[in-house]
């Protein structure tokens, strides 16, 4: 058997590993070192938390919400009497001035009225000169009444002369006595009836008949009757915009007091924003405001804060919220804040529109620290 030569590998052998490749210079060169990447990953958090620290405590100097809205007076439109209507004179969305009639009611009952009036008010001027003239017979009574007195009073003072002489009788004494009895009887029931009708009069006989209570009442009355003819035809208290007209028609019978119609003020302008109860606290009157309107992108307008709600929405709601129940659950609540706008805005604004506001309180949060 042959000898294997020792400097022959067998296939047995364990292989050796190559060896590794050398990284070329462009590989080096683009590989960040170690340390390098570890203070990437410490500076950039770092830098992160410092950048929003710093954007919070120089924040907070505006505050805003989009939860606002333009706000204009609105009337409802009714009749103050009762009446089917006769001319609808304004149209659906017109614009009018203050004073511009806008329908009128049948007058015809009310014409009526009014005739009834001035006659109760002619009666109750004709039943003053009947008293007057009472008065003044009440008073001739009075007189002649004090003159029989008097013719009575005379005879009685002769009778009882006569009888204290001896001449005349009892009997004739007594006639006399009752005579004049009778006439100042005559002369205090005369009386009675003069103060009556001095009392018909109010007290004073010389007083005008349109001062008397009766003739006053019947004036109230007549004024009444001529007030409601002149509400037959109803007028527009302010200018502005007719809404929601278009539900009334000739024929149809108004009662008085139901709303039948909208007048939208266009002259007066403001913006109701509803900030969050967290927000008001740095919120003063006079702090400018930045309006920028929903409805006309890129319009900006300024304003101030002008007052605060008394209460809270929630509050003002028909149903206000009843939260002593085992269900409450915190709700953060809004603030109604009216915002006065300074500017003239040179496109129409109307009642309802959204807008979005901020205001610039003048100090930021680092200050608030201090």
């Amino acid at each position: 058997m042959n000898a294997r030569p020792d400097n022959i590998e067998t296939a047995t052998d364990t292989p050796v590993p190559a060896p590794a490749p050398q990284a070329t210079d462009a590989e080096t060169t683009a590989r960040p070192p170690r340390g390098r990447r570890r203070a990437l990953m410490i500076s950039v958090p770092l830098l992160l938390a410092l950048a929003g620290a710093g954007a919070w405590l120089f924040g907070g100097r505006y505050i805003s919400t989009d939860n606002a809205y333009i706000h204009q007076p609105m009337t409802t439109i009714s009749a103050d009497v009762s009446g089917r209507v006769s001319d609808v004179l304004v149209t659906e969305n017109q614009q009018i001035t203050a004073g511009t009639p806008l329908f009128r009611l049948d007058p015809t009952d009310y014409e009526i009225a009014l005739a009834t009036a001035d006659a109760q008010l002619a009666s109750a001027r004709l039943a003053v000169e009947q008293q007057r003239a009472t008065y003044q017979t009440a008073q001739a009574q009075l007189q002649a009444s004090q003159n029989i007195e008097d013719v009575k009073s005379r005879e009685l003072k002769r009778q009882q002369e006569l009888t204290d002489r001896g001449i005349g009788t009892q009997a004739s004494l007594d006639e006399a006595m009752i005579a004049f009895r009778s006439a100042s009887n005559a002369v205090t029931l005369a009386q009675r009836q003069v103060d009556a009708a001095a009392t018909a009069l109010g007290g004073d006989p010389q007083a005008k008949a349109d001062t008397l209570p009766s003739v006053r009442a019947a004036l109230a009355a007549r004024q009444s009757a001529e007030r409601h003819l002149e509400q037959t035809n109803i007028t527009a208290a302010t200018g502005g915009t007719v809404s929601q007209i278009e539900s009334l028609n000739v024929g149809a019978f108004l009662a008085a007091g139901t709303g039948i119609a909208k007048l939208v003020d266009n002259s007066q302008t403001w913006v109701e924003a509803n900030f969050k109860e967290t927000q008001i606290a740095d919120l003063t009157p006079g702090q400018p405001v930045t309006i920028e309107v929903d409805a006309y992108p890129g319009m900006e307008l300024h304003g101030t804060v002008d007052s605060f709600a008394s209460a809270t929405g929630s509050q003002f709601s028909l149903i206000p919220a009843q939260n002593a129940t085992g269900n409450w659950v915190k709700v953060v609540q809004r603030v109604p804040v009216r915002i006065q706008i300074t500017d003239t805005p040179d496109r129409p604004l109307r009642d309802g529109m959204s807008v979005s506001v901020s205001v610039d309180t003048g100090h930021n949060r680092l200050e608030g620290l201090k």
